[in-house]
């Protein structure tokens, strides 16, 4: 069987290695992630690839090829912050922007045949859509032929609204075809992936409560997925809020936000979306790393009244129950929400390793 050799650069805790570490025709040669909490958390999950905790700035062309062993690299991943440029003609880098640059300079020494370039959706609009268009034109200077396309990981089996801008590069012509829609409400795709289908599961608890043992068997092939390799429920514990936040989350219907609330719990700052409860019957929406805040976007537990645990919100991004996670309980959640979701991964993987075949 053929193997193809892959780099993951900003891997975070591997939500994008997923894919390919789960696929038999691939081998992670190495990742690279900056900070230590996130890099032990990624080496936790995927003990055999080599990690380089450090600044990407620091991977000169003679790290690299010691850390490849010679082997010629096939495929690289990955998504560098995009915030700014502070001056597009001249490429001008600013503490941010540099990252994007990075990306690059370590494709243009590794010549991959095939890259995989991932950021939020956001970037379509930045700079007026200039940038994404600088961004495409840098990657046809090193030689790759680039297709570009918005995702949503609720399409392929993700119980989450999340977008996410995937560019491919291939030397010579392009060829990668992204993947089909598997889900959604059209005629012939499977139903999206509810909060009630990823979560029912799990035990009930209030808010400040914990359980570390499953109390009911799996009830669909989504919980039957996050739970193939775990006997022990980890990380299922709920932030203990105050007398009010939780007279507020329980006041609180299904879906229903502050302005459903009676006067006298409503809250006077905010947007529209904090301290709203998520719909049971729906997929969720974008999980931030501030999840488990119920004063931070839509994301109360809409059967139980609380905030979220760190498990939920893993399963809400499709990393299942035997993930492990790293740091303390805000950095944990941190990882969880700026992680691709390991379901989307497999899909693009499957896609990549056709394109090469």
């Amino acid at each position: 069987m053929t193997k193809y050799n892959v780099i993951d650069l900003f891997a975070g805790v591997g939500g994008l290695s997923y894919g390919f570490a789960h696929n038999d025709h691939f081998r992670i040669l190495f990742a690279n992630e900056y900070e230590k909490d996130i890099a032990t958390a990624y080496t936790l999950n995927h003990p055999g690839v080599n990690m380089i905790n450090d600044d990407i700035r620091n991977l000169t062309k003679e790290r690299i090829q010691k850390a490849i062993g010679g082997k010629t690299v096939d495929v690289l991943v990955g998504g560098p912050p995009c915030q700014s440029y502070s001056t597009l003609g001249k490429r001008q880098m600013d503490d941010r922007a540099w990252l994007f640059e990075e990306y690059c300079r370590i494709l243009s020494i590794v010549k991959p045949k095939i890259f995989l370039f991932e950021n939020v959706s956001g970037l379509l609009s930045m700079q007026g859509g200039r940038l994404i268009e600088v961004i495409k034109e840098r990657f046809r200077e090193l030689g790759y032929e680039v297709k570009s396309q918005l995702l949503n990981a609720v399409d392929y089996g993700v119980p989450q609204y999340r977008e996410r801008v995937i560019l491919v590069g291939m030397r010579g012509k392009n060829i990668f075809e992204y993947p089909a829609q598997t889900h959604g409400e059209e005629k012939g795709l499977l139903p999206y992936v509810t909060l009630e289908d990823a979560l029912s599961d799990l035990p009930k608890i209030p808010s400040g409560g914990s359980a570390s043992k499953y109390t009911r068997k799996p009830k669909n092939d989504y919980q039957k997925f996050m739970r193939e390799n775990s006997t022990a429920l980890e990380e299922f514990v709920s932030p203990k809020n105050g007398a009010r936040l939780r007279a507020i989350m329980e006041a609180l219907p299904d879906g229903g936000s502050k302005e459903d609330l009676p006067k006298e719990l409503r809250p006077t700052s905010g947007y529209g979306n904090t301290y709203a409860k998520m719909w049971w019957k729906k997929p969720a929406p974008t999980m931030t790393r501030n999840f488990a805040t119920p004063s931070s976007s839509r994301c109360i537990h809409p059967r139980d009244s609380r905030s979220l645990t760190t498990r939920e919100g893993a399963r809400l991004q499709s990393f299942p129950d035997d993930y492990k996670f790293y740091g303390s309980r805000s950095r944990k959640n941190l990882e969880i929400g700026n992680a691709v979701p390991p379901l989307l991964s497999i899909a693009l993987a499957k896609q990549v390793e056709k394109a090469l075949k």
